[in-house]
């Protein structure tokens, strides 16, 4: 098989050319002499069927009448057309009537083909030893039966001389196809094995470098001039080394510049300018050179421009890691530092440099090198990421980080190393214990709500007997204040027990159409009284349009009152004033409220708790820390919000005829409540 590579291309052609028409001779004079062979045989049975019928039509009148002679020239008249043997009339018995032998009628012919009994036409092959014959039997029928049957007999040697002749002809056609073929494939060679050594000379030369080397033919005409289109924009305009259809985002109309290059070829095709200057593969092959020459130039200035975009985008990689603050690494499978960022390394107190090629224990107190060293190895080992946190002690103290080290592959699937970012969580870590102590004073106070429960009724009987033993002692005497005493101390704990099982009740507000202000008033009206005992005005400016809402009244009536509760308690007994101002906002759906007083304010860092549960400024015996923590659980409920600010606005305008008031700026609380039903359901049955 060495050979054969070795034969020069024309050989090769002239060898192709022969084994090709010497293989279509093998292959098809075999099946064109079949397939004529089949079409004569069909051809000769369709005008043997036409002949034996059309006899058998003619051969009712004579057959009927027993003119024997007409019926005899009937068959004579058969026996003229080319190709027919023989041709006889058997009438019903099988008996020959007339026949057109002329030694004699053979015997064996009479029963040889018969027509079966509702058939029109039966065709057998005879043979008598030297020749074979098609028979073709017809039956003679009138309308009341069958008078008998007309039999027709072709000779086949007839067809089969025809193939023949088909056969022979063809092969003398293949014969000239042969040399002609061998002929102007020895032209044919060597007009491509001279344009070949062309493109082998010119690849030749674009292996040293030269680029700029012109392997395809000259213009013939530019596609600028043939489409007379002058339009210096298109890229095409003025190109001389490229075809027109090999640059893409060209201006012809007829151009099709979306898609790949087939897809414009393809366009290009019934162009005046393809079609001018278009060739053959080989000339294709040249412009191809031409067009890779020019793309390898291209691609070579692309590449050294994305190897200077390249440095660019490690220095702006470089430049993000350094930013972040999360500790950045990668160690390779060895387990030695390959890179890491700019917070990894200060850190470790080294620079970029100084860190590379060192491992955990050239970096990290042993013990946490250790663990460092052990997470990595079971890491490349199991292929599995570690993703955990972990308390580190430093110098600063306890800081918690968020560890995530994930295993590094390469192009054959095997880990080449690890990167491990570490998050500083010490901020987020101090937020869920928050979260966590919220939740325990959750818990605390439903565990104090069932203990307030327990001891109310007990409360409530050490009460009842205090105040029936004063009246049955002196009054003044020692008993009786120590009576009044146990009496007051237990007024005090009945009213933590109240609050206490104020927070810990969680109920489902009874909601309805409420007026806001009416609800506001109802309060005043009720600690009006007592204030004015302390003391303290109450100032009101409420909106006249009356804002409806869909609450709870009772215990919007609460949040009121626990309000100026509050600010009265925050005047220090001094007195002052609390100004009470409503405003509906209608384009917003809400309704405010703002309850100031002049007293002596809150701490900016008390004003941060002063919503959770059991937090209080006041003085041990006068309040349980409950009171604004239930208020700002209904308020929730609602579907409202509730702050506070301390000291007030200056431009919030207190009256100018307003009480005194303790110094210290005084506090606001400003209530949002919505004018519509939506928010959290509302129901009227308690929540377990």
């Amino acid at each position: 098989m060495r050979f054969f590579p070795r034969l020069r291309f024309r050989t090769k052609l002239n060898l192709g050319m022969s084994a090709i028409l010497v293989g279509m001779a093998v292959l098809l004079l075999p099946l064109v002499g079949s397939m004529s062979a089949s079409s004569l045989v069909e051809e000769s049975k369709k005008r043997g069927s036409a002949l034996a019928e059309g006899l058998s039509v003619r051969a009712v009148d004579p057959m009927l009448a027993r003119d024997f002679l007409r019926l005899k020239n009937m068959v004579d008249e058969q026996s003229t057309v080319e190709d027919v043997i023989y041709a006889f009339v058997q009438d019903k018995s099988g008996y020959v009537m007339v026949h057109t032998f002329q030694k004699g009628f053979p015997v064996d012919l009479i029963d040889a083909n018969k027509v079966a009994t509702g058939k029109s036409l039966n065709i057998q092959l005879l043979a008598d030893g030297s020749r074979r014959i098609y028979d073709f039997a017809a039956p003679v029928l009138v309308s009341d039966g069958r008078l008998g049957t007309v039999r027709i007999g072709l000779s086949q040697s007839r067809i089969q001389m025809a193939v023949q002749r088909q056969l022979t002809l063809m092969a003398g056609l293949f014969a000239g196809a042969l040399f002609l073929a061998t002929s102007l494939g020895t032209v044919f060679a060597r007009r491509v094995t001279a344009r070949l050594a062309l493109l082998r000379s010119h690849a030749e030369d674009m292996l040293t470098g030269n680029l700029d080397t012109i392997s395809g033919p000259t213009w013939g005409v530019h596609c600028w001039e043939k489409q007379q289109c002058n339009t210096p924009q298109c890229p095409a305009y003025g190109e001389t080394r490229r075809r027109c259809w090999y640059i893409a985002g060209t201006m012809c109309p007829d151009c099709n510049n979306e898609g790949n290059f087939q897809c414009r070829l393809q366009s290009c095709r019934h162009c005046p300018v393809y079609r001018e200057n278009a060739g053959d593969e080989i000339q294709d092959l040249a412009e191809t050179f031409d067009v890779m020459a020019m793309t390898l130039k291209s691609h070579i200035g692309e590449l050294r421009d994305a190897e200077r975009n390249l440095r660019d985008q490690q220095r702006l990689t470089r430049t993000i890691l350094d930013v972040s603050p999360d500790r950045v690494s990668l160690v390779d499978a060895t387990m030695r530092y390959r890179g890491c960022n700019k917070s990894f390394a200060e850190s470790v107190g080294m620079s970029l440099a100084e860190i590379e090629g060192k491992t955990d224990f050239d970096l990290f107190p042993e013990a946490e090198a250790e663990k460092r060293h052990m997470a990595a190895r079971d890491i490349l080992q199991s292929g599995r990421r570690l993703d955990t946190q972990l308390m580190v002690e430093t110098g600063g103290g306890e800081h918690w980080f968020h560890v995530v080290c994930v295993p590094v592959f390469n192009d054959e699937g095997r880990i080449d190393g690890l990167l491990r970012t570490d998050r500083d969580i010490s901020d987020i870590k101090r937020y869920e214990n928050q979260l966590i102590q919220a939740q325990k004073m959750e818990s605390l106070g439903l565990l104090a709500g069932g203990v307030a429960h327990e001891i109310n009724t007990p409360l409530g009987i050490i009460l009842g007997y205090a105040q029936l033993l004063q009246e049955d002692v002196e009054a003044g005497s020692q008993i009786h204040q120590d009576l009044a005493i146990i009496e007051k101390q237990t007024q005090v704990c009945k009213k933590i027990v109240a609050d206490l099982l104020g927070f810990s009740r969680q109920t489902q507000s009874a909601k309805r159409e409420m007026c806001f202000n009416n609800s506001v008033m109802e309060a005043v009206s009720l600690v009006r009284h007592t204030l004015e005992l302390d003391k303290v005005e109450i100032v009101t400016q409420l909106d006249d349009r009356y804002p409806i809402i869909y609450g709870d009244p009772e215990k919007l009536k609460q949040v009121w009152i626990n309000l100026l509760t509050n600010s009265r308690d925050a005047m220090g007994g001094q007195g002052g004033t609390i100004l009470i101002r409503t405003r509906l906002d209608t384009p917003g759906g809400i309704v405010s409220l703002w309850v100031a007083d002049n007293g002596s304010g809150i701490a900016e860092e008390a004003l941060k708790k002063i919503f959770d549960p059991f937090f209080s400024t006041k003085a041990v015996d006068k309040g349980t820390g409950l009171g604004l923590s239930v208020s700002f659980g209904i308020i929730e409920d609602h579907g409202g919000d509730i702050h506070a600010a301390s000291p007030v606005p200056e431009d919030f305008g207190f009256p100018p005829q307003a009480r005194g008031g303790a110094e210290g700026g005084g506090t606001v609380f400003e209530v949002n409540l919505p004018l519509d039903h939506e928010g959290p359901d509302s129901g009227e049955t308690e929540k377990e």
